[in-house]
């Protein structure tokens, strides 16, 4: 992936997560019992930090890619962060529309990726 693509997936990630907050504040408020109410919104607002992390990746990339082996190595907290969003915000949206608790699994393994995306970052950053 290139610099760039980061930060345009980061920029939908934000869109997505702006849209997800809304819907939850003025569309959900009324149907959700306030604790899934929090839980959509615990969703929202993970996916808008790891967007951001994703925009600031993309643009660290960007200013420190150094050929193709780089490019690679550079990737993996990029991807972390995604799936992080997808399992991590994802369960808990749909663990906030159906109520099926056993999605509440699946969060953690998006938080583990978050936290490995911040690792990897940490070492890219350092190493260059």
């Amino acid at each position: 992936m290139t610099p760039s693509t980061w930060v345009g997936i980061g920029a939908a990630s934000a869109f997505i997560a702006v849209a997800c907050g809304a819907f939850g504040a003025h569309g959900l408020e009324k149907i959700l019992e306030p604790r899934m109410l929090e839980i959509w919104k615990t969703g929202a607002q993970y996916q808008m930090y790891h967007a951001l992390a994703l925009i600031g990746f993309g643009l660290w990339a960007g200013m420190h890619a150094k050929g193709a082996a780089s490019n690679y190595l550079n990737n993996y907290p990029g991807w972390a962060f995604l799936f992080g969003t997808i399992l991590f915000s994802g369960s808990l949206y749909a663990l906030a529309l159906t109520g099926i608790r056993i999605l509440g699994a699946v969060t953690p393994f998006g938080g583990l990726a978050f936290l490995l995306g911040w690792i990897l970052f940490a070492f890219n950053a350092l190493r260059a």
